[in-house]
Order: structure tokens, then sequence, then C-alpha cells
């Protein structure tokens, strides 16, 4: 009996332990369970701050990458303007054929360098009165002076029987805006140190269909000049527009139209008539401190379009004021309008070249 009470003492007692000792293996169990699930909690939610600053982070790249995409393409097209730039503004290279024969390496300044002509006969050209520009006091009349008397010879063009544009000075930037709003064909007085610094410009007058024709090398005053300074004015311009155009012209214009005898003679000798006008726009007053206004001149071509509709107006491709003027004197004359050589039945030019 005692024995098995012992027994039954032993069992109970074991029991009462592993009980115990089960209660503290679950509640031991309950905290890890607990601080795990805390520690997933902590681990998730630095999961889901992790994925956040990866879409962040994935914004930024992508942000990035669309910003570089269209720093590229801006830079590619900038390049392509600057490319476009640099070849409408770029320097016309001094040809080995005129190196060779004025043994210079480079296009000149504003005062060309006289080279002799075989072809110029000193003997042809007569001797006149040498004058400054505006000093026509004591210019003798029979010297024909264009600027100080309105003198001209039988040679010298001097109107149109269609009332027609003209525009000298160029080619210049606003040669290019002229050029893309003008719907009739004109011709183009170019100046010879103008053409090597535009020759793109210069190029795009011709393929437009325009023509082109001589302005001297550098808007010098020539009755002021000698004669070897002239036939340097003249010849500088024909080689620039030969070097650039492949072309030899056949009509000039005397800036400020300084011309007298003496001038004529000597272009005569290079084989160019002179072309004056009738019709002056003075659009150049534009940019003077008291100008003339372009309205001023709108009413004036109304009068000439109204008047007789015939005549050559001297009008100015160099600055935007001028050229957009004359898109607007294009559109009160319209479209019969002619280049010099349609006015009187001439050819363009002496000679083109391939």
């Amino acid at each position: 009996m005692c024995a098995k009470n012992m027994l039954c003492s032993y069992l109970l007692c074991n029991f009462s332990f592993g009980f115990h000792l089960c209660l503290r293996h679950a509640a031991y169990t309950s905290t890890v369970v607990f601080h795990v699930k805390i520690k997933l909690y902590s681990f998730h939610a630095m999961l889901i701050n992790k994925m956040r600053e990866l879409l962040v982070y994935k914004l930024l790249v992508l942000t990035t990458i669309s910003n570089l995409t269209k720093i590229v393409t801006a830079y590619s097209v900038l390049n392509k303007m600057n490319t476009e730039l640099e070849q409408q503004f770029s320097k016309a290279p001094f040809p080995e054929w005129l190196a060779q024969f004025t043994q210079l390496q480079d296009w000149p300044g504003m005062d060309p360098p006289y080279i002799p002509l075989d072809f110029i006969d000193f003997s042809k050209i007569p001797e006149a009165t040498h004058y400054n520009q505006l000093q026509c006091e004591t210019v003798p009349r029979d010297i024909c002076s264009f600027d100080c008397h309105k003198c001209v010879a039988t040679d010298d063009i001097l109107s149109c029987d269609s009332l027609t544009q003209t525009f000298d000075d160029g080619p210049t930037p606003a040669t290019t805006d002229l050029l893309g709003n003008l719907n009739h064909k004109a011709t183009f007085f170019t100046l010879g140190i103008n053409i090597i610094n535009y020759p793109q410009i210069y190029k795009a007058i011709i393929q437009r269909g325009h023509d082109v024709a001589s302005h001297t090398w550098s808007h010098a005053h020539l009755p002021s000049l000698s004669n070897e300074k002239i036939i340097a004015q003249l010849q500088w311009s024909i080689w620039a527009m030969n070097a650039t155009g492949n072309h030899i012209p056949r009509y000039f214009r005397p800036p400020f139209g300084g011309m007298d005898n003496r001038v004529r003679a000597i272009a005569r000798q290079f084989g160019l008539q002179a072309v004056l006008w009738d019709r002056d726009s003075f659009d150049w007053q534009l940019l003077t401190p008291n100008p003339k206004t372009e309205e001023d001149i709108l009413k004036d071509v109304c009068l000439w379009k109204k008047h007789d509709g015939r005549g050559i107006i001297l009008e100015h491709d160099t600055t935007k004021q001028t050229t957009d003027l004359a898109i607007k004197i294009e559109r009160i004359i319209g479209l019969s309008q002619k280049t010099v050589a349609q006015c009187v039945g001439g050819s363009n030019y002496i000679r083109q070249f391939q």
C-alpha cells in the first residue's frame, strides 16, 4: 500500500513538474513567436520602405534618362543648326587660279589692291575731275555725273517698262528672310566683300532664280578714286562673283550713283553696263534718326504704280527693316516685275561656267 502511495506520489510529483515545465515552455515559445512577429513586421516595414526608395530611385533614373534624351536631342538639333550657321557664315575660300594670277593668298579687306590687266587700255579713259560724294559744286556738267546732275549716258539703264524692285548691298543675313518671302524674280546688286563673307547666301539668291550683278567690291564712291582703284573695285567684285557663283556679271550699279564718263569708260572695258534708277525708295532712311517712315515710302510706291506703273526702284537688302519693307512693296506692285535683263531684253551674264 505504502509502495503504491509512493509511486503515486512520484508520478504525481513528476506530472506536476512536467506540467509546470510545459507551461514555462509554452510561455517561452509564445514570447519567441511574439518577438519573431515583431521582427517580421519590422522587416516587412523596412522592405516596404526599401521598395519605396527603389521606386523613387527608379523614377529619378527614368527622369534622368528622359532629361538626358532631351539634352542629347537638343544638342543634336543645336549641333545641326551650328553646322548650318557655320556653312552659311563661313568665308569663301581663295581659289588657286586667283592666287596664281594675283600672287596673293587671301581675299583683300575694304581697300582691294590693283592688279594690272592686259585688256585695260588707259588711253580710252578720259581725264575727269575727281570729286567726293555730295561735293558737286565744282563738278562740270560735261563729265555727265549721275549723282550730281542726274546725267545719263545712252547705254546706261535707267528705267523699266514694269515697276520693278532691285536690291543693293547684299548678300547679308537679312537677304535670307527676303528670299523666303519674295515671290517674283529680281536683280540683286552685290558687294564682292559680302559675297566672300556670305557665299552660301549668295548661292541661295542664284538657286532661287534671281539675277546677281556687281555693286563693286566694298561700296566705294568711284568718282573720288584713281583709275587704278576703280579698276580694283570692279575686278575684285567680278572675281568674287566668278569664284562663288561661276559667272561673270553683265550689269553693275555704282554705289551712291557715283557715275561719270571716266567710270563708264573703265566699266565698259570690263564689258559691264551701268544700271541706275528712276525710283528711289529711300529705305535706308528707316535707320536714321529722322527717317522717312515706312508709311511714307509705301505711299510713294502706290503713287508710282498709279501714275504709270513703270520704273526701276532702288532698295536694299541690308537689314530686317528694309527687307520687311521690300515684302510689303512687292504686295503693292504685284508679280508683274522683271529682272534688269528682262527690262532691256538682254542676257543675265557675260558668261556662265559649269
